[in-house]
């Protein structure tokens, strides 16, 4: 199928759409098929922004009484949304409009004949003799002398003749009439736009409909836009609108109709016009010896009196549903055309103009869809909007569902109203190929989900009330920024769009979950109106600071807004921080910021209570200590820092007490962990059962390169599986309800063990089971035996496309952000082998831009302090005297850690103050949440580090952890994170014994800080993984081979 998608242009958006309607009835060319999205930015694109009046200066008045022509049009552009109103330049004589057409690029002149003389004409054939590209059109007021000038005057340059009647609105239409005349062809085949055709040749007449014609279409449009997702798609839309082509005779209008017939959305029609364009005065020639059978017009051209008649039957012979309107001033035509089933206005009519609208409401597919009666005629239901006839399509009665799909007024309404991809597939979905009413309501109900979602997709839509629904995707309430997760995510979204590969297997779906940003002006509100700068920057404790915010008010004007959301979703809602610093290209606040999470519940009330608490705790984060201490370490200022907070459903599944996803996932496009054939650039993934928070918390997770999904080192020996594979997980608490919210995020987050999911029966695909008997590990779950978190039916066995999807998402993320990225995820895996696969989060990896010409790796071992073969970081450092390390001997104890942690926090705090870096040494894991495995710091209680070490001992074995945590904020600051294995001859060594040999600065039972009277020389490169620190005057320098 995708390949058939990469004939279409880039900006076409293929959804595939599998629909679960009664298959014995429905063909099989609508039991699957695809939407093509219309783009509308590339319609009206040639439009009319400056116009030449050609005239006197007393008929150039006579366009409004005090010449405020530019003024009045200007208004009516505003009134009806729309944009890009021209300018207008009056000239009288050759001379002046050569001056004007030397400095402007004019698109349009405007001839006004007046009584005294016919100078217009010449200053017009004039500018037309130099410029033929420019359209021109006469403007005169009608009377007895002029009409007579005219008749031998040579018209063959001008476009239209108009008869101006005083109204500023002529000149709108006139303006637009051109436009659509420019760019209908282009737009009918760009995005399907519609064509009404008006048959008309009395020019007093249709300068009088024209302006009532354009007005009504363009508030029409203006109505319609209101539907679209924000501003900007709201003015795209209205480009989307109708365009009015006007014809003057039978030839004409045959033409243009055999043309765009399937492109018409209705004729209006005059009864008696001419069939041929003869006239002397638009350049032809004519036979004066012939002599008419019929009246003739002004340039004595015959009229035919059943022209109209004769235009209606040749039309319905192509099209019997097309809506056909005949206008004549002579009402024995009303007979006549009502007799065909033609409807009729009379332009006697002092009503005329509102019998017009009537008809064209009815019949074009214009404002409200009625639903009648076909007996009686009644109105039965109204429909206003898309999702209006979504939510009712199903309580339509059959009769009137028959009688309005039979005649495909469901298409044209939606036609009328620029839904374009749905309009044009249900065209083709007729009563004569499918007589079944209720796989008709099925087909109509899913292809507008399908529309919307996909309209939905990669468009950050502004929230209402009246549209979000469990079909709404992401929207923004507020008119500030979203933040930099807010910004992630909708570039994801767009990433998304723009792939449709990601869409590509049966039993895979690839999307964003549910999302709502309260954008900065909402926290700048509830900042002034709860006065809470003052604590906010005060040196109040964390807690105190939480109590405070905790006790402020939010706008009431959220509330409503937020019992949407709750409908919308119904599930477990994740508050997540997004601020203006946070994500930042060079500037990632990865893990600052607080992410609470609330279960849903039946009392929406209680809900409400909890979001509210969890919003002004994420707010309150923006001034804890660790954030301003990473303020100070990033130089930026804490009042410059806005906070937008995101509210998403959270990716998961319901078992009872305990909310989690089948699996969560961090991706990385690069790796500076490659083994075996895998190589940096294929980057790699860590999965993990239940919330994601488990692996930014540095818990055990598997490491997986997707591109070589077998090849997993922790899953390749026995010994390491049992080890090395996730023991615990974490899930959110569904029974923990309240306000009692704390600074610390995870107070309702349950930390489980993997035996807890085996009740749940969630581990299917995901977990391995250890056979003790035989003492091997077998794919899948089990009844006896320990289960082990391996992956292998989704890594080994494709039970879902997961390696494929992480491929993808890798290479256009990265691809997209050209830098590597780090890409987080959730997904559910369910028992009929499906899945749903959600992009979370998407942040860029910073490298450092230092050049490194030295092989690091052939420098001699006794110029080194330390050296690394596992290294992470890029760049030469020269200006470090600091090292700060661990006391530690074969005998380490990982008990005391948490005072390691907070002497090491207080000893950055002064490297901060000074502004000065330090090299970090440590055995086991740094920043693991979990005290046994290493020293449990956030990354501000370390930010001064320059380079971070991690050693194995041979009684404290820890895998590395790659910096889980904190490894935006290495790479974003250009720190190296080194691992060093003591117990391999490989894994690198640090001397030790020099520190311990030379004056603490300072020294705790646990940390000891010592410094050189010289910079130490730090070396990192990041694609061979060789780190070092040299020694003080050590000027080694290894020139890379070649």
């Amino acid at each position: 199928m995708l390949k058939n998608a990469s004939k279409y242009k880039k900006n076409s958006i293929f959804a595939l759409l599998n629909l679960t309607i009664m298959e014995n009835n429905v063909p099989q060319e609508w039991n699957k098929f695809y939407l093509k999205d219309v783009s509308f930015v590339n319609l009206m694109m040639r439009r009319i922004y400056n116009v030449l009046i050609v005239a006197n200066p007393y008929d150039a008045f006579m366009l409004e009484d005090d010449g405020r022509i530019e003024e009045k049009i200007y208004n009516e552009y505003m009134e009806l949304g729309l944009r890009y109103p021209p300018t207008f330049t009056q000239v009288s004589t050759t001379e002046e409009a050569a001056g004007v057409l030397r400095s402007t690029v004019v698109d349009l002149v405007i001839c006004m004949p007046g009584n005294a003389d016919n100078d217009a004409f010449d200053v017009a054939r004039d500018i037309k003799g130099k410029f033929p590209n420019i359209h021109c059109v006469v403007l005169t007021p009608f009377s007895h002398g002029i009409t007579k000038r005219m008749q031998n005057e040579d018209l063959s340059i001008f476009d239209y003749v108009f008869c101006w009647l005083g109204n500023t609105n002529l000149i709108l239409s006139i303006i637009k009439l051109i436009e659509d005349k420019m760019n209908l062809e282009h737009d009918i085949q760009e995005a399907g736009v519609q064509m009404i055709l008006l048959v008309e040749d009395s020019i007093r007449f249709y300068s009088s409909i024209l302006p009532n014609l354009y007005n009504y279409i363009l508030e029409q449009s203006k109505n319609f836009s209101k539907e679209a997702l924000n501003r900007h798609a709201a003015t795209m839309r209205m480009r989307g609108r109708p365009k009015v082509v006007l014809a003057r005779t039978y030839e004409e209008a045959k033409k243009l109709y055999d043309k765009y017939s399937d492109n018409t959305l209705g004729v209006i029609s005059d009864a008696r016009f001419p069939l041929k364009s003869a006239a002397k005065a638009f350049g032809n020639v004519v036979d004066e010896d012939v002599q008419p059978k019929h009246a003739t017009d002004t340039f004595g051209r015959e009229k035919c009196p059943d022209a109209g008649l004769q235009l209606f039957r040749y039309i319905r012979k192509n099209d019997s549903f097309v809506p056909l309107i005949l206008e004549s001033s002579e009402s024995e035509n009303r007979a006549k055309a009502e007799a065909e089933g033609f409807r009729f206005v009379d332009k006697n009519s002092k009503k005329m103009s509102v019998d017009l609208r009537r008809l064209m409401e009815e019949h074009m597919g214009f404002g409200d869809f009625i639903f009648r009666d076909p007996k009686t005629h009644e109105e039965i239901m109204r429909i206003r909007s898309l999702k209006e006839l979504q939510d009712n399509i199903f309580n339509i009665p059959n009769d009137s569902m028959l009688y309005h799909i039979s005649r495909n007024h469901m298409s044209r309404w939606l036609c009328a109203r620029a839904i374009f991809p749905v309009s044009a597939f249900l065209k083709h979905v007729t009563w004569q190929k499918l007589q079944d009413v209720d796989a008709h309501r099925q087909i109509i109900f899913d292809a507008i989900v399908q529309y919307r979602h996909m309209k939905n997709l990669g468009v950050v839509a502004v929230f209402d009330r009246m549209k979000f629904d469990k079909y709404a995707h992401f929207a923004r309430i507020g008119e500030g920024s979203l933040g930099g997760k807010g910004r992630g995510l909708a570039f994801l979204d767009n990433i998304i769009k723009r792939h449709p590969e990601f869409n590509q297997y049966e039993n895979a779906t690839v999307q964003i979950p549910k999302t709502v940003v309260l954008c900065t002006d909402i926290f700048d509100e509830f900042m002034m109106n709860n006065n809470l700068y003052p604590i906010a920057l005060s040196d109040a404790s964390d807690e105190e600071i939480l109590k405070h915010f905790l006790h402020a008010q939010l706008p009431d004007s959220l509330i409503a807004d937020f019992f949407t959301f709750f409908e919308a979703t119904k599930s477990p809602i994740a508050i997540r921080s997004s601020s203006l610093l946070e994500d930042a290209h060079y500037q990632p606040f990865a893990g600052i910021y607080s992410t609470y999470m609330i279960p849903y519940l039946e009392d929406k009330y209680q809900m409400l209570q909890m979001l509210a608490c969890a919003i002004k705790g994420v707010y309150a984060s923006v001034f804890y200590r660790d954030s301003k201490a990473y303020m100070t370490a990033t130089s930026n200022v804490i009042d410059q820092e806005k906070m937008a907070v995101i509210l998403q459903q959270v990716v998961g599944k319901d078992y009872g007490d305990r909310f989690y996803p089948t699996m969560s996932g961090v991706l990385r496009s690069l790796n500076y962990y490659p083994i075996g054939d895998e190589t940096a650039e294929e980057g790699i993934a860590s999965l993990a059962l239940g919330l994601g928070k488990y692996i930014v918390d540095g818990g055990q997770t598997l490491r997986v390169c997707p591109y070589h999904p077998t090849q997993v080192l922790q899953t390749s020996e026995m010994e390491m599986a049992l080890r090395d594979t996730q023991t615990q997980f974490y899930a959110l608490d569904m029974k923990h309800v309240g306000e009692d919210f704390k600074v610390d995020d995870g107070f309702n987050i349950l930390k489980l063990r993997v035996k807890d999911a085996v009740e749940d029966q969630s581990l299917t695909y995901i977990a391995s089971t250890f056979d003790p008997y035989d003492q091997v590990i077998n794919d899948g779950v089990y009844e006896t035996g320990r289960k082990l978190i391996t992956f292998a039916s989704v890594l080994q066995h494709g039970v879902v496309p997961l390696p494929e999807l992480m491929q993808m998402s890798m290479k256009s993320g990265s691809e997209a952000m050209r830098r590597p990225v780090e890409i987080e995820f959730a997904c559910n895996i369910n028992d009929d082998k499906t899945c749903e696969f959600y992009l979370l989060q998407i942040r860029p990896i910073v490298d450092a831009k230092e050049m490194l010409d030295e092989d690091v790796k052939a420098i001699p071992d006794a110029d080194c302090l330390l050296r690394s073969h596992n290294s992470l970081g890029h760049g030469i450092s020269e200006d470090v005297t600091d090292v700060v390390y661990v006391k530690y001997d074969d005998h380490f104890s990982a008990m005391n850690n948490f005072y390691v942690a907070d002497d090491i926090e207080r000893i950055n705090r002064k490297f901060l103050a000074d502004g000065k870096t330090y090299v970090l040494i440590g055995p086991g894991r740094w920043g693991s949440s979990d005290h046994y495995l290493g020293v449990p710091v956030k990354w501000p209680h370390i930010s001064a580090a320059r380079v971070i070490v991690e050693v194995a001992l041979k009684n404290y074995n820890i895998d590395p952890s790659q910096g889980t945590h904190f490894f935006q904020n290495l790479t974003s600051f250009g720190v190296g994170y080194f691992t060093v294995d003591t117990n391999t001859e490989e894994g690198g060594f640090v001397n030790k014994e020099i520190f311990d040999a030379m004056p603490a600065v300072e020294e705790t039972q646990y940390v000891r800080h010592v410094r050189f009277e010289h910079p130490m020389r730090i070396l990192m490169d990041g694609k061979k993984q060789e780190g070092a620190v040299l020694l003080p005057g050590s000027q080694v320098t290894s020139p890379r081979p070649k």
